[in-house]
């Protein structure tokens, strides 16, 4: 090649080049950053409609209770009917479904949920007292059955097909298959009643027995943490179990951790740094589900246990019924899911590119 076509050949590969740079994008990450602030805003935007939707269930579902709630603020006795409409006109009963409605969610917006027939207290002093006896209660649960669910998950998918993986996964199975509060019911019965040669060792219900101070009042609560707590435990690690065992399985056989073995690294330090974190995604969407549910408790478990909780104060409401107060728990638990959803969904991408670009 001849010294005088060199400069044209490089005057023609940087007018090359500057057109490919002028046609490219300024740079790829200012791509990605606005397709992903482009899917923040479509979560986002369903997120409030589903809040929305959350709002018009809640406050038309309830309505559909049979029983009278004025009534039943009587508590069955002998109350004129002047008296009556005097009730209904106070906790505005009287006027129209239609503006019932909008007063509803207009309140509701300014976080105002109304206030309870029962208590005659706002709906939103009754759900903060009650929500740490909730959060105390899911939120050890919550810990313990993540912790059990992917050890043992991540365990059972790394020795597939042996007698701890089969017997661990049937195990899980067998209890996730368990209603709550039959399961619960059953502990009672064997560890707080007693049978036989086994004595009653826990308290049959409620969070103190009374009288406690200092480390004894946290001994006395921590004594009727362990049924409840159990009983949640028992149910829910499975879930986590067989999402944490199913991603792993998923990524045995992946090409990285051929290579890792074969630079030498021991199969305990494959499945840990390598392995593990690449299966966790999935979980990661299940724990957020899981602690949107842990806000929202668990009625039956709470219930069968008398706990003080949101659960408890719920089932309380749909007995009168009390509908400021149904509605506005029933709101909280969904927002609560809803919430933890959205940011499930907006964490997502950015532990694996590949969604929302």
């Amino acid at each position: 090649m001849s010294t005088e076509s060199t400069p044209t050949l490089v005057e023609s590969a940087g007018t090359h080049g500057t057109a490919q740079a002028a046609a490219a994008p300024r740079s790829p990450r200012t791509g990605n950053g606005l397709a992903y602030l482009r899917y923040v805003a479509g979560k986002l935007l369903g997120a409030v409609i589903s809040l929305f939707a959350v709002l018009v269930t809640s406050f038309f579902l309830f309505r559909l209770i049979p029983g009278d709630p004025v009534k039943a603020m009587t508590g069955g006795k002998q109350v004129s009917q002047e008296q009556l409409t005097a009730m209904r006109k106070e906790f505005g009963l009287d006027l129209p479904l239609w503006q019932q409605f909008t007063e509803y969610c207009g309140k509701a917006i300014t976080g105002d949920l109304g206030t309870s027939y029962q208590f005659h207290a706002p709906v939103i002093d009754k759900i903060t007292e009650a929500l740490p006896a909730t959060l105390l209660l899911t939120g050890i649960a919550f810990v313990l059955y993540t912790v059990i669910g992917i050890w043992l998950g991540a365990r059972g998918a790394w020795r597939h097909g042996r007698f701890g993986d089969r017997f661990h996964t049937a195990f899980a199975l067998t209890l996730y298959s368990v209603p709550s509060f039959w399961l619960g019911l059953l502990l009672i019965i064997v560890l707080s009643v007693g049978i036989g040669p086994i004595p009653g060792l826990f308290p049959t219900g409620g969070m103190e027995t009374g009288g406690e101070s200092g480390f004894g009042y946290v001994l006395d609560v921590a004594h009727h943490l362990v049924l409840p707590v159990i009983t949640l435990v028992a149910v829910e690690y499975a879930r986590t179990l067989l999402v944490m065992r199913s991603s792993l399985l998923d990524e045995m056989g992946s090409d990285y951790l051929t290579t890792a073995r074969a630079k030498g690294l021991r199969d305990d330090l494959v499945r840990r740094k390598h392995a593990v974190p690449n299966a966790m995604l999935p979980t990661v969407t299940l724990l957020f589900v899981n602690l949107g549910n842990t806000v929202a408790g668990s009625i039956l478990v709470e219930t069968v246990f008398s706990w003080p909780g949101l659960g408890g104060l719920f089932y309380q409401a749909l007995s009168v019924p009390d509908l400021p107060l149904v509605q506005g728990l029933f709101f909280v638990f969904a927002a609560a899911v809803i919430v933890m959803n959205t940011l499930a969904d907006v964490i997502y991408p950015l532990l694996d590119p590949r969604v929302g670009r």
